[in-house]
């Protein structure tokens, strides 16, 4: 296509991104375009998602994402091609709309490893990274819808595919409308192919429908390939996704700052129902600058607590009981994980305040190992946290026979946290914990309406969660905002 012809379909389409210059910074995007004496400046055009000039408000120069620069994601696609056999290609798909019912659709959530290693953050994609047969580069193939005006009309602006390009420092583009063609050929010369998503879904989405085939058993893309050269991705991403950037970090740390103002905030004020104080939850991490929440919020008042996923929030809050919330929200990609648990009246009673002390604690000793220096992993903290927890039960009345933590304490004490509220998903607990990985630490105890443990404490459960980077000789604690002293959580109803 010429270059006279690309430029009177953009002028004519005032939303069709230019044709790519043929060299390409991979630290801003390339927008700004020149032919002879026209320009045509990137905010006057329209993309499916913000870019600097369209947001300035929301990305400095240079950043694809809000905290990530198109450096990082080339980056990312460099280290993940590195750990490829010559020849081999890894391929992620992007998430697709998910519908409620009819054409009601959710709130979007790209799929996280797509977005990790290419910034693209619209439905219906494809990315194809391959290593090349001298093992010292690679490319990044970046299937894409095209643009069509007819379709932005209902649906908002797609990037398109020159975008992909100009944008996204794609090195080749494709229409992904068309992949059923292109795909196989990319397959076929690869060495090894790496991927999850080569098995069927039984609630197959449209990309998913256009990959394998709506009607076979055995999936048109897994026929694609040899058995012998398919292999998981997860792995490979797992280790590199565990171990964050400063920018990764700084981003959890934005997060984490504007949640945990978010449940400081909730504690100052007198609640009644669990819906409320969901409801306000959700607005404050968004008006304190998240984007989203990162998951759904738990408000749990009373006995609720000791469900740990309860999440109906649909009861009444009673002022002699606790409430204990867990909620986060979501900035740039990456999440914070808070748990709090206060007096809904204000005031802790003396049973309250013992156990909570003894969960906070420990929590607070379990929080300064997380450090590269203490030789620690998610495995041995929580073997800690069980033999802590029962020492501090001990002194304040419990009978800690017979694996009584294991009922009062049932779930791990950590997670790894990221893009994902539980992050890089089979990455093992085991592994000795550096510089770079981002956890969560929480004790909890949950205490049953039962006759073995002091009737004073039951049906309290009290859980405090902080998110947390190790860094090698001090813990870094992303969601400090929240308060969670006793003396202090009192203090904010004077």
């Amino acid at each position: 296509m010429s270059m006279r012809r690309t430029l009177w379909q953009t002028l004519k389409c005032a939303d069709n991104v230019l044709k790519a210059s043929q060299s390409r910074s991979l630290t801003r995007p390339c927008l700004h375009r020149h032919y002879n004496t026209v320009t045509i400046n990137a905010a006057d055009l329209s993309f499916g998602q913000p870019v600097h000039e369209t947001h300035p408000h929301l990305l400095q120069p240079g950043e694809l994402t809000p905290g990530i620069t198109a450096q990082e994601y080339a980056d990312r696609r460099s280290k993940l091609a590195a750990k490829l056999p010559d020849k081999a290609i890894a391929v992620v798909a992007a998430s697709d709309i998910q519908f409620r019912s009819g054409s009601v659709f959710y709130e979007f959530h790209q799929d996280p490893d797509f977005l990790y290693l290419t910034g693209f953050n619209e439905p219906e994609a494809l990315a194809v990274i391959g290593k090349d047969a001298t093992g010292t580069d690679h490319t990044f193939h970046l299937f894409v819808r095209e643009k069509d005006p007819k379709a932005e009309i209902w649906d908002g602006a797609r990037s398109g595919l020159q975008a992909a390009r100009d944008v996204f420092n794609a090195d080749e583009t494709g229409d992904i409308s068309k992949l059923r063609k292109i795909l196989p050929e990319l397959v076929g010369e690869a060495s090894q192919v790496y991927t999850d998503i080569a098995s069927p879904d039984p609630n197959q989405s449209a990309l998913r429908r256009l990959l394998f085939g709506a009607s076979r058993k055995t999936t048109e893309f897994a026929d694609m390939i040899e058995p012998k050269k398919l292999h998981r991705l997860r792995p490979l991403l797992n280790d590199l996704r565990a171990f964050k950037s400063p920018a990764e970090i700084e981003l959890m740390r934005q997060a984490g700052r504007a949640s945990g103002r978010a449940h400081t905030e909730a504690m100052r004020q007198a609640w009644t129902r669990e819906k409320q104080l969901d409801a306000y939850l959700r607005y404050r991490f968004i008006a304190n600058g998240c984007d989203t929440s990162a998951f759904e919020p738990v408000v749990a008042g009373g006995k609720n607590a000791l469900s740990i996923h309860y999440v109906r929030n649909d009861d009444v809050l009673q002022d002699d009981e606790l409430v204990l919330v867990d909620g986060g929200g979501k900035y740039g990609g990456y999440i914070a994980d808070i748990t709090r648990t206060w007096p809904v009246g204000g005031n802790f009673s003396a049973a309250q305040k013992d156990l909570y002390q003894a969960v906070l604690t420990v929590q607070r000793t379990l929080i300064s190992l997380c450090r590269g220096s203490a030789n620690m992993s998610l495995d041995k903290l929580h073997t800690i946290a069980e033999e802590y927890l029962s020492k501090e039960l001990r002194q304040i009345g419990f009978d800690m026979s017979s694996k009584a933590i294991e009922k009062l304490f049932p779930h791990h004490l950590s997670h790894y946290i990221g893009m994902d509220v539980h992050d890089t998903v089979g990455y093992t607990r085991k592994v000795i914990l550096q510089e770079g990985h981002c956890i969560t630490i929480e004790p909890g105890i949950y205490v049953p309406d039962d006759e073995r443990w002091p009737k004073h404490f039951r049906n309290m459960g009290v859980r405090i969660e902080d998110s947390v980077s190790v860094q090698e000789d001090s813990p870094y604690l992303l969601t400090a905002e929240a308060v969670k002293e006793i003396v202090d959580i009192e203090a904010l109803r004077g």
